[in-house]
């Protein structure tokens, strides 16, 4: 679930700032510096009312489909298995089509686990969708409110921020925003 908040929340806080940041520097007389915020967007939705619940539902769908896809391989597995058993005692012709026979169910099996893969991407999205929007929205008001041209994700992975003012963090004043819109 962590692999795809920071891809959604970092995809959706810069898509959305980028633009921000744009009209932000039109709007800024020349010479005046632009004003940044930084903000810890995972350490927030982790703290949301309904994260927990919406995180233990996708950790058991996640074991189904872990499940799943275990049976998946065993069946494989075992057809393997058997198909090895019994290759030496099978003429050419035969020893062909089982071997086609195998490679198919393989391919199937493959395009079952990756939609088991998809589903659970989808369910991941549909339970963090809601929540993520209202971070979005709360986050952007406050660039607003601050007058920001850009708003950093300090969870985001590969930004490349060593240190910075922590006075610009505005993570708690999110937190509090939320709670007070609770």
């Amino acid at each position: 679930m962590r692999c795809v908040v920071r891809g959604v929340i970092t995809g959706v806080l810069l898509g959305a700032l980028m633009g921000a940041a744009s009209d932000a520097s039109a709007q800024q007389p020349a010479g005046s510096p632009m004003r940044l915020a930084f903000v810890n967007a995972r350490q927030v939705l982790q703290g949301m009312p309904g994260y927990a619940q919406a995180e233990s539902t996708f950790t058991k769908e996640v074991e189904t489909g872990r499940t799943e896809a275990s049976r998946l391989q065993a069946r494989i597995d075992s057809m393997v298995a058997e198909f090895q058993q019994q290759e030496p005692m099978l003429n050419a012709s035969t020893r062909a089509a089982r071997r086609k026979d195998l490679e198919q169910k393989g391919q199937q099996a493959q395009q079952q686990m990756a939609a088991i893969q998809s589903r659970l991407g989808q369910r991941e999205r549909e339970l963090l969708q809601p929540m993520q929007q209202r971070l979005t929205a709360v986050i952007e008001g406050m660039r607003a409110e601050g007058n920001f041209a850009m708003v950093i994700d300090l969870s985001a992975e590969g930004l490349g921020i060593i240190t910075y003012d922590k006075s610009l963090d505005i993570t708690d004043r999110v937190v509090q925003r939320l709670r007070q819109t609770n």
